[in-house]
């Protein structure tokens, strides 16, 4: 097995919004905002080559919205997925499975493109099965006013219509075991319905693709919970038994969201689990 970073790009979102009722005056200690109180973020995806097969975690955007869209957000940096890809040897046609951590458009939007006369969508990965689960696919479809924004029609519908779409089996608690994929996956509740979390064994160690149950080092402390999340208390609950495992565990946390640190390790101290070392990826494993 190896393990690729892929950077899809770089946005910005309001600061407040990132670290909900936490004030400024702390979060901006580990995540500066800019004049206009905007955070620098990553969409940072992870590919797994596994055998024949070529699994990616989560997309990116994509670039299929409109130019009003993405100026929301800011992108910088000059990341693309297909750029990364091609770094270390692979196109989207080679990928054979889309593994989506959740169905907000800045992990799942780079699933689907226009088509080639731009009348309509087609799947941007023509050879790769995309995964979901149920119960998180139902709560997308038919979003809540809270993440209606998030979760957008263009990027959930064609994937169903492609059928190329798979679900994966929803555990009786909140860990599933050697999962179709070949890793664990916790399923975790509080930032949105079924966000799944893997757990890859590699090189000796646990690496854990972290998506939005944390975003960045930043988010460690547990009362440092997304706006965004829909059941903030529980999100402070999954965060405290995970970081507890992950600090007992010595587990290496893939950061995707996080636009400087793309790694980190966290440890017990007095005032809780707190952020022990980060890495470049290659720093870890090379």
């Amino acid at each position: 097995m190896k393990i690729y970073p892929i950077e899809t790009g770089n946005f910005k979102l309001d600061g407040g919004a990132m670290f909900g009722v936490v004030p400024k005056t702390l979060w901006q200690r580990t995540n500066p905002a800019d004049a206009n109180n905007l955070v620098d973020l990553s969409m940072r995806s992870m590919l797994i080559e596994d055998g024949d097969r070529l699994i990616l975690i989560d997309t990116g955007t994509g670039n299929k919205q409109s130019d009003n869209f993405f100026g929301y957000y800011h992108f910088f940096g000059g990341f693309s997925l297909d750029s990364s890809l091609a770094k270390y040897g692979f196109h989207r046609d080679d990928i054979t499975d889309v593994f989506l951590t959740h169905l907000h458009f800045d992990h799942c939007g780079g699933a689907i493109q226009w088509n080639k006369d731009r009348t309509g969508y087609q799947p941007a990965f023509k050879n790769a099965k995309f995964w979901s689960n149920k119960n998180h696919w139902q709560w997308a479809i038919a979003p809540n006013v809270r993440e209606k924004a998030s979760f957008l029609k263009e990027n959930i519908n064609p994937i169903e219509a492609s059928e190329q779409l798979q679900f994966l089996d929803i555990p009786t608690g909140d860990f599933a075991k050697n999962t179709a994929l070949g890793f664990d996956i916790l399923f975790a509740d509080g930032h949105t319905e079924k966000q799944m979390i893997p757990h890859i064994q590699y090189k000796d160690k646990t690496l854990v693709f972290m998506a939005d149950l944390l975003p960045t080092v930043g988010h460690i402390p547990l009362p440092y919970v997304m706006g965004y999340d829909t059941r903030p208390l529980l999100t402070m609950d999954e965060k405290a038994k995970f970081l507890n495992k992950a600090a007992d565990n010595n587990y290496v946390l893939f950061l995707e969201h996080d636009a400087s640190n793309q790694l980190c390790t966290v440890k017990h101290t007095e005032k809780g689990v707190r952020v022990n070392e980060t890495f470049k990826f290659n720093e870890v494993f090379n």
